[in-house]
């Protein structure tokens, strides 16, 4: 049972992980109305319940949360990316397969919790629509889904001119074809998890490719693992170029994710790690995309639109994994994404 906390506590909490390290005067900064003695009587709470650890002692201690994993160091994104792409000096140029041994507890009781709260939430709301709101309302989450996937790979369509094509099948005269089709792609790949989503709640390698191939059909990209090497604008990360290791790389996901237990790290995990691997020419991140939201239909979870998404923060967080491989950024921002999801669809 998750330690029950007051809500300042939380807060607290909260403010700790979302830095790399704060001292008491941060936190009486931010929590003026309250007494030193306070603040500091709360953050012993958090250290007996072992929520947070500190370094250092008198007026100089650092508190930092309770590392889950090591992959989740806290690591600020404005500061990383300070530097050019040529004089960071990344922790894994290459391929790195010791992160398989570290997918696991990578979310605490408490956000299982919530993420699981919000779910209940969107189930009681989608069981009260009638069959054609319900179709209505998947509609506008695959419409808006379709959008910013598409948005964050470069396509220029509006969310208007998307709601048209994907509707009315009515192009838009401003824009390529390649545009539309890969608009209609993300269509068809909705409408392909939603069908049978219970087939993906062990995902499978034929599924994977399946997912793939709907995604960039007639966009001139390969299907199946690719068989070459790859490179990544704005990054020094270099996937694996063998197809023998890729496929290796996918049948280790895959696996790991039959040995994790909650859906939402699941799902997570596939999200990150397809991006990571890298197992198709191109579409790897839609693929990441699409089958998280496979995962978190097949278990009755809310799908993600990333309507809300800043591209520029999710791609710095794809890279800083590629580079560090540290996951708390992409994590963070998966978190945001399902609550802006659960609590925007199924009203």
């Amino acid at each position: 049972m998750a330690p029950k906390l007051t809500k300042r506590q939380e807060k607290i909490l909260h403010l700790i992980r979302s830095s790399e390290g704060v001292q008491t005067g941060d936190l009486l900064k931010s929590f003026s109305e309250f007494s030193r003695l306070t603040i500091i009587r709360d953050l012993n709470e958090l250290l007996e319940l072992k929520l947070i650890e500190k370094k250092g002692k008198g007026p100089s201690t650092i508190y930092f949360a309770k590392l889950q994993n090591q992959l989740l160091k806290p690591i600020s994104l404005s500061s990383y990316f300070r530097k050019e792409m040529d004089k960071r000096a990344p922790a894994g140029p290459v391929f790195n397969f010791e992160i398989f041994d570290q997918l696991k507890n990578l979310f605490s009781l408490e956000e299982l919790e919530h993420c699981e709260a919000l779910s209940k939430n969107f189930q009681k709301a989608q069981n009260s629509y009638s069959p054609a709101l319900k179709k209505k309302e998947f509609e506008r989450i695959m419409i808006e889904l379709a959008w910013k996937s598409s948005k964050i790979e470069g396509n220029t369509y509006s969310l208007l001119d998307t709601e048209l094509l994907l509707k009315e099948k009515i192009e838009s005269k401003n824009h390529t074809p390649e545009e539309a089709q890969m608009l209609l792609n993300h269509k068809a790949a909705f409408e392909y998890i939603q069908e049978a989503p219970e087939e993906f709640k062990n995902l499978s390698l034929m599924k994977l490719r399946e997912l793939h191939h709907l995604l960039v059909q007639d966009l001139g990209v390969a299907t199946g693992i690719r068989k070459r090497a790859v490179f990544i604008l704005g990054t020094n990360y270099k996937p694996l170029d063998n197809e023998h290791e890729i496929l290796d790389a996918v049948n280790f996901l895959l696996e790991k994710l039959k040995k994790l237990s909650h859906p939402i790290e699941v799902a997570f995990v596939a999200f990150a790690m397809l991006a990571y691997i890298q197992p198709f020419e191109d579409g790897n991140k839609r693929t990441s995309r699409l089958t998280a939201n496979a995962i978190l239909l097949a278990n009755g979870f809310c799908p993600l639109s990333f309507r809300s998404v800043d591209i520029s923060e999710y791609k710095k967080s794809v890279i800083v994994f590629y580079e560090t491989n540290q996951l708390e950024p992409l994590k963070k921002l998966f978190l945001e994404e399902f609550e802006f999801a659960a609590k925007n669809y199924f009203l």
